[in-house]
């Protein structure tokens, strides 16, 4: 019996030391990934030639939901770069329902702009109307209104815009996957009404099992009822979990948007377990959590205003018969450590790469 105890912890004791090596990989991979996106952005790494710039165009922006922070980013960032080529701007909200999204699009269409950017929602959500403005010749782009950055010609999208989202989703895990010591034990929130959120979290889920750490649940909730539901949530998960929870992954900031009072209710510290982080957008609440340390350390977030000026840019290539330009914009991993730099100081990732400059210079302004 002795003999068989002894064989069995030797077996044991030689798994782990086999199994060393790959952890120390998996970390090594894991620091990576967070140190290359953590750093600065100093580079313009986008078009350098295009169309001149057209004049007179009036455009419509449909948004999807205007309490969302990354949706109103870019709202900011298309009526500012708008502004610069003379264009007129009519922003619409969605107000965060399919209904309130279809409404907008009827107003839309009968306001016959020369072209109309999607916000923030799944472009084939509104396929009869997507279908009716590319029949009316209306040139469209969006931002987040498909998984992959480019065209989507099924709906007569001539560019959707966004950062790689898999990058996004891999390199939030992969932070909480460092932060945990190579043990965390993750709740991924997500909303099934988006079919990138879904990718996004699936992303988040793979990565983290990959790596060697433990999904402990996948909660499908919606964004835009984040309000109401996340507080008991949070208080739910935390009786049914408690300290197993050491990371939380949100497809976006609003989850944690009201959060923190449930977890500051249950003793937990702002810095304490669990350890909030967002694959994306980087909202201006979630910039001053991280710089309070007040339930949420990281988000990564998406160029937002630089974003709107190239959905403006994208929308002008159209106009011009031009392909859209290829240019996928940069993430960044924000952190206490470095939430003063590429915009930080106004609560935004704003690269510092000139890149107002750049469209300018294309667009003959």
């Amino acid at each position: 019996m002795k003999r068989r105890t002894l064989l069995q912890a030797t077996v044991a004791t030689v798994a782990v030391m086999l199994s060393m090596p790959a952890m120390a990989d998996s970390m090594a991979d894991a620091k990576a990934v967070v140190d290359k996106y953590a750093s600065k952005v100093s580079a313009w790494d986008g078009p350098t030639s295009g169309p001149k710039g057209a004049s007179g165009k009036n455009i419509v922006i449909l948004a999807g939901d205007m309490k969302n922070g990354g949706i109103l980013g870019v709202v900011n960032g298309v009526q500012e770069a708008a502004g610069a080529l003379g264009w007129t701007v009519k922003a619409l909200d969605g107000a965060g329902s399919i209904g309130g999204r279809t409404a907008a699009f009827g107003q839309a269409m009968a306001l016959k702009p020369d072209g109309i950017i999607i916000n923030g929602f799944d472009a084939v959500e509104q396929k009869p109307a997507m279908e009716a403005a590319k029949a009316a010749g209306i040139p469209m782009v969006s931002w987040h209104a498909a998984s992959a950055v480019g065209p989507v010609p099924e709906v007569g999208v001539f560019a959707n815009v966004t950062t790689d989202a898999m990058e996004v989703s891999k390199s939030a895990a992969d932070w909480a996957f460092v932060d945990a010591g190579g043990k965390p034990g993750v709740i991924i929130f997500t909303d099934s009404t988006y079919a990138i959120a879904i990718a996004k979290a699936d992303r988040m889920k793979k990565e983290i099992e990959d790596l060697g750490g433990t999904v402990l649940e996948y909660v499908d909730t919606p964004i835009a009822e984040t309000s109401q539901r996340m507080p008991q949530l949070t208080t739910s998960l935390l009786q049914k979990y408690g300290a197993k929870w050491t990371h939380s992954l949100a497809i976006n900031d609003l989850y944690y948007d009201f959060m923190g009072p449930s977890l500051a209710s249950a003793g937990i510290a702002g810095d304490g377990k669990p350890v909030n982080v967002a694959a994306g957008d980087g909202s201006e609440s979630a910039y001053q959590r991280i710089r309070a340390k007040q339930f949420q350390a990281v988000t990564v977030a998406e160029p937002l205003n630089l974003q709107g000026w190239q959905l403006v840019d994208e929308l002008n290539r159209a106009f011009a018969g031009a392909p859209w330009s290829g240019y996928v914009s940069p993430l960044h991993v924000v952190t206490s450590a470095n939430v003063e730099f590429d915009g930080g100081p106004k609560n935004s990732f704003d690269p510092d790469n000139g890149y107002r400059d750049q469209y300018k210079k294309i667009w003959g302004k």
